[in-house]
């Protein structure tokens, strides 16, 4: 079972705040629409995965007069509680933003039958919790393209951060992009075990440049600007070397090295999956939010533009097209239980 998420909604532009695990109204003082909180196992500061959730919530507060509250939760033991309190204080819609609160997202479903759970990334639904998907591996199809056309050696890379289906998903994605550009390129593959450890993610990064490769992505949170540091340095000593954002716009955070990103429009897809929900059409299915509406796409860094040649550009915007329409498949790794293809 699936449902997808219409068209984004233009957003204007969210100023970046410190979050906190208190409840926030909306601005102009008006009662609340309805409360909405989001959980995240990292810092919004990560100027991707966790920060483009933080810009979701802000927006159901801005835009839809939501009465929003965020926390930061490490351990199984903090998922549980902090869904717990929240459907418990009366939120109507709690987001978790990863796959590892799906767990604790079922169990806190079956008590409160009334709060709705949206996990991102989750793999199983029920009446109240429900997985939204990013399809994110659309877009990594297309950075596997630019990577195999802009690589040199013949290698690139892909440093991951666990090795969980959708992670896996995107990398084999990249794999067939890469491979759709050259055949005989070769892709190297490694997990830290950790989404935030910089240093973790700069060793891999590290060792996958000495063993020749010379584009590098990431599926890391925090943990990303250690790769991006990884590249720059290779690049400062003399090599030739770029890297690839991915979860969002990342390409302002190291503009000469990462030639672009593979972005997903998170607060587009919070604020259509508040939308829905208040139609009664959230519940019992998967909500996918993929390139046919924007929420997932493959952005150049316009600084870095005119180094990728337009042929590579041209095929690249081709397969973006025919993504689209449907006409070309992407690979992907279904996980969901319950629907087609999952294990």
């Amino acid at each position: 079972m699936r449902r997808c998420i219409g068209a984004p909604i233009l957003v204007a532009c969210l100023a970046f705040a410190a979050c906190s695990g208190e409840a926030r109204t909306d601005p102009d003082g008006a009662a609340p629409t309805f409360r909405a909180a989001l959980l995240t196992s990292g810092p919004v500061s990560d100027a991707g995965w966790y920060a483009g959730a933080y810009d979701g919530l802000m927006l159901l507060r801005d835009s839809m007069g939501a009465q929003v509250s965020h926390q930061q939760t490490r351990t199984p033991a903090e998922f549980d509680e902090a869904f717990l309190s929240y459907a418990a204080d009366g939120y109507d819609l709690v987001f978790a933003h990863g796959s590892e609160y799906m767990d604790a997202a079922m169990r806190a479903g079956e008590q409160f039958p009334n709060t709705t759970f949206v996990v991102s990334g989750g793999g199983s639904f029920s009446t109240n919790v429900v997985p939204l998907i990013f399809e994110l591996w659309e877009a990594t199809y297309l950075a596997g393209m630019v990577a195999g056309g802009m690589s040199q050696s013949g290698v690139v890379g892909m440093v991951g951060g666990v090795a969980i289906p959708p992670v896996q998903g995107t990398f084999r994605a990249f794999e067939a992009g890469a491979r759709a550009v050259d055949p005989d390129i070769e892709i190297l593959e490694a997990y830290t075990g950790d989404w935030n450890d910089v240093a973790a993610a700069k060793e891999a990064t590290v060792a996958q440049l000495r063993r020749g490769a010379d584009v590098i992505i990431h599926n890391v949170d925090g943990a990303s600007f250690g790769v991006f540091q990884a590249v720059r340095e290779a690049v400062d000593a003399g090599g030739v070397a770029w890297a690839l954002g991915m979860n969002g716009n990342q390409n302002d955070v190291v503009p000469e090295v990462i030639l672009g990103s593979a972005v997903i429009r998170i607060a587009d897809a919070f604020r259509e999956t508040a939308v829905a929900w208040q139609a009664g059409e959230v519940g019992g299915a998967s909500i996918y939010a993929g390139s046919s509406t924007d929420i997932v796409d493959f952005v150049i860094n316009p600084v870095l533009a005119d180094r990728i040649p337009a042929r590579l550009i041209a095929a690249m915007q081709e397969a973006r097209a025919r993504v689209r329409s449907g006409e070309l498949k992407v690979p992907s790794v279904p996980f969901v239980e319950g629907e087609p293809g999952a294990s």
